[in-house]
């Protein structure tokens, strides 16, 4: 028989019986094999199976010597490769300086400012004289409980000193206005949207194979425009009005979102209110910094024929506004996937947002043009109906109708 043949015959037999070898039965039927062709049978074999040479020798000693191995065992104890920080017992630390220069290591080090992959994390290694490559410098980070991960947003800037005491004293606020049966409000400004067929984050159900297309890049439409929704949830009835602005996000804008929540659906819930409370974030459109905003609540205050008192949560802490975990979310929610065509497409998708627990939401567009750069005089400001009140008085205060 040729030595092709040979070579055909034994990697056929390989490849039925080497589903069933364990790493011990496979060196040792190789080295049979071998043994039986007789020299040159190490070459054949190794052609034939791709098993290393190496490990046929080392197949051919278990046969020629008894080998205390139990049936289970597949090498003798110590055998197999030695660890990565048996040869080299600092590279762990090397690593770890490699992931984060900045904290443990050098500020220059020429990764600080790269994609730490493997194989650059490996190359770097090899630069210091340590022997390595991609897949080991793989294992050792899982070793070192390193894992894939990407951003989460959890930094809200320096804490205020008297951020917690802010909080109560809404709280507070929050608690007497409800009990007296009068209205408080959390609003904001939902972030802009691009109106046209662009790709929307999440998922929808559809017919296998049938994904809705949508455009390959996101550069707006300027026939089309943008979508600004400005939110007021009614935290006592758990409602939402958005007002869909076309033009800016400015103090005219959100006074305005209030006025429409007022006529649209809140002068019906509350008949006999009085006063009304409206929680904000510290900046934006309804920033407590912002002169026209404070004149435009005068305007409100006057038609609305209520005091209103404004409660700011402190800088950097937007997040705990109640708007974005009971409205904002499920509007985001129910229109996942769902690509932004138009206004009417927009205005649908938030009247129809609901939950189990019954939020009820509602939403209009606003197409007034709203205009940048108002300012406003020393003495429009003053002629302001505004109290401070006795706790930080700059986040919190009432404008009198």
């Amino acid at each position: 028989m040729s030595k092709d043949a040979i070579i055909r015959s034994i990697r056929e037999k390989y490849r039925l019986l080497s589903p069933s070898f364990t790493e011990r039965t496979r060196r040792l039927w190789c080295a049979a094999e071998a043994r039986q062709l007789g020299w040159g049978g190490v070459s054949v074999v190794q052609k034939a199976t791709g098993i290393s040479r190496p490990t046929i020798h080392k197949g051919i000693e278990e046969l020629e010597r008894e080998v205390e191995l139990t049936p289970m065992q597949s090498r003798l104890s110590g055998g197999g490769r030695k660890k990565l920080t048996e040869h080299y017992p600092d590279i762990p630390e090397a690593l770890d300086t490699l992931i984060d220069p900045v904290v443990r290591g050098d500020p220059e080090s020429p990764l600080r400012w790269t994609c730490k992959s493997t194989r650059l994390l490996a190359t770097e290694l090899n630069h210091q004289g340590y022997e390595v490559g991609p897949s080991a410098v793989r294992f050792l980070l899982h070793e070192l409980e390193y894992s894939l991960q990407g951003n989460k947003k959890t930094r809200e800037g320096e804490d205020h000193p008297d951020r917690n005491d802010q909080f109560l004293y809404i709280n507070d606020q929050v608690k007497r206005f409800l009990h007296a049966g009068q209205p408080v409000i959390s609003v904001d400004t939902k972030k802009k949207e691009n109106l046209g067929n662009y790709s929307n984050a999440g998922r929808e159900w559809h017919p296998k194979g049938t994904p809705l297309e949508t455009n390959t890049h996101d550069f707006p439409n300027k026939e089309l425009g943008k979508a600004i929704p400005y939110g007021v949830y009614d935290i006592g009835r758990n409602e939402g009005w958005v007002n869909v602005g076309i033009t800016r996000d400015t103090a005219q804008f959100a006074a305005n979102s209030i006025r429409r929540w007022w006529t649209r659906m809140g002068c019906c819930r509350f008949p006999h209110a009085t006063r009304l409370l409206i929680t904000a974030d510290a900046g934006g459109s309804n920033g407590y910094r912002l002169r026209l905003w404070k004149t435009e609540l005068q305007k409100l205050a006057t038609f609305m024929g209520l005091n209103i008192t404004v409660c700011h949560f402190p800088p950097g802490t937007s997040k705990w506004n109640k708007i974005e975990h009971r409205l904002f979310s499920f509007i985001t929610q129910n229109w996942r996937g769902k690509p932004l065509y138009d206004l009417v497409t927009v205005v649908n998708l938030i009247n129809n947002t609901s939950t189990r627990k019954g939020l009820f939401v509602k939403s209009a567009v606003d197409t007034n043009v709203y205009e940048k750069g108002i300012e406003v005089s020393d003495a429009e400001l003053e002629s302001v109906k505004l109290k401070q009140h006795d706790f930080h008085g700059e986040w919190n205060y009432t404008v009198k109708k």
